[in-house]
């Protein structure tokens, strides 16, 4: 749905990036980097296109929904990323607690997805070290483990809005609560795996970037779900 909002740009790096690895019509192994750094600076590109969109105050939506998550935000760890990721859905959040939550926890998991799909690609390429497939590997697993964390706690979170007592309430809050703890402790741990010097530093950063994104969408997720459930 997104789309470069200036496609010379694009085409110009590109060129660049091709023009500063010409060696690679050389050598296979140059080839190889060329395409490792062609899927790192596309996704570049892709992640700041993203953010510009969402950062972008949505047209059409009433004041009192853009205050209400702002405000919310205010609250979370990260509330500039908080702002940007959320003030697209003001007409869907309104003024609610739970679908500020619900919503939090829906685009973490949109981010935890294209992370997983970035560093699949990254285990696909044959030139890198032994020990930097290991963390690429081990990445993938914990970015996994995330995924499905998140997922539980989104089911958890729904049951909470049917929920016929506090005690019922209290109980998949809590669960929701842990799924989302224990996601965020699997991301740090992909990001820790990232601190080596034995990496390349170009596909290090690139990662670390992207779990750092991730981690933080989470930690202002759960700040959210927090604030939810003081107020039930």
């Amino acid at each position: 749905r997104y789309k470069y909002s200036n496609p010379n740009s694009f085409l110009s790096t590109h060129s660049n990036i091709s023009h500063s690895l010409s060696l690679s019509q050389e050598t296979p192994m140059a080839k190889q980097y060329q395409t490792l750094f062609l899927i790192l600076s596309i996704s570049y590109l892709f992640s700041s296109d993203l953010t510009a969109a969402t950062a972008a105050s949505p047209a059409g939506v009433s004041k009192k929904a853009v205050n209400f998550i702002q405000s919310s935000c205010k609250a979370t760890k990260y509330p500039a990323v908080c702002f940007n990721s959320l003030s697209a859905y003001a007409n869907t959040i309104q003024t609610s607690p739970k679908r500020l939550a619900e919503t939090a926890l829906a685009v973490t998991l949109s981010r935890a997805q294209s992370t997983k799909l970035f560093v699949s690609r990254l285990t696909r390429f044959k030139g890198l070290k032994k020990r930097e497939v290991e963390a690429i590997h081990d990445c993938a697993e914990e970015i996994n483990d995330t995924i499905d964390r998140l997922n539980k706690s989104i089911q958890e979170l729904k049951l909470c809005g049917s929920a016929k007592n506090q005690d019922q309430f209290s109980f998949h809050m809590s669960n929701a609560q842990t799924w989302t703890s224990a996601a965020l402790t699997d991301e740090n741990t992909c990001s820790d795996g990232f601190s080596g010097r034995f990496m390349d530093g170009r596909i290090k950063n690139s990662v670390r970037a992207k779990i750092v994104n991730v981690g933080q969408e989470t930690s202002n997720a759960l700040s959210l779900i927090n604030a939810y459930a003081k107020k039930y």
